[in-house]
């Protein structure tokens, strides 16, 4: 008989993984919209943790790239790879050179955030997809520091003030895992009627946070006392 273990998922860490799992399905939304020339910042070795690349989630771009800066799970030099430091000013070759921009997790360990995401936003074209944490355990190395939480308010003002409007926006709030934000923006909202159609902004998230496992699993078990 199987027993249930909430604490792995197919025989890896549920903590580190859960979250992730559920970013790339995420991602695969936008397979058949993102189009053009796509790069993957900050993606080390492009692998989604799940067997794949990401340069498979992009079955139309007409090419792909990979950005790095140095230090642990950073530049390594292959073809193509380009050297980017996303706390420095953009460098001007890299400026509206991608259609697609994703950035996954990669924000929290960038001290200088708004730098960062100007960075990201200059680079594009049109889309910038960006995954980050809002609840996960803290996680560095002796290269980099892991410094920020995001809330959607968060992302949404640096969409904002960088010149992009926000096409989706979601949340996992699986029980005992990290919780990342997944969001979207475009320069061209109106290429993708589909997605600002059925845009929901997300409400106040983080409800489940001081929860014990049923009383998130069976809410209505759940009475608040005052």
């Amino acid at each position: 008989m199987k027993i249930f273990n909430i604490f792995s998922v197919e025989g890896v860490n549920r903590n580190a993984q859960l979250a992730r799992y559920w970013s790339n399905q995420e991602l695969k939304r936008f397979s058949h919209v993102a189009v053009g020339d796509v790069v993957n910042v900050s993606g080390w070795r492009d692998e989604d943790k799940q067997g794949r690349h990401y340069r498979d989630y992009f079955p139309k771009a007409r090419s792909y790239a990979i950005t790095n800066y140095e230090g642990d799970s950073g530049y390594q030099g292959t073809a193509g790879e380009i050297l980017l430091d996303l706390r420095a000013p953009l460098r001007d070759e890299l400026k509206a050179k991608f259609d697609t921009v994703l950035s996954h997790t990669a924000l929290e360990h960038i001290f200088e955030v708004h730098q960062a995401f100007a960075n990201l936003a200059a680079m594009t074209r049109d889309l910038l997809i960006v995954v980050v944490p809002f609840c996960q355990n803290q996680h560095e190395l002796p290269s980099f520091g892991d410094y920020w939480r995001f809330t959607p308010s968060s992302l949404r003002e640096l969409y904002s003030r960088n010149g992009l409007q926000i096409i989706y926006e979601s949340c996992n709030e699986n029980f005992g895992c990290a919780s990342y934000l997944f969001f979207a923006g475009s320069r061209h909202p109106e290429r993708y009627p589909e997605f600002v159609r059925a845009l929901v902004k997300l409400p106040l998230i983080g409800q489940w946070i001081g929860k014990t496992w049923w009383q998130k699993i069976i809410p209505r078990l759940w009475v608040e006392k005052v």
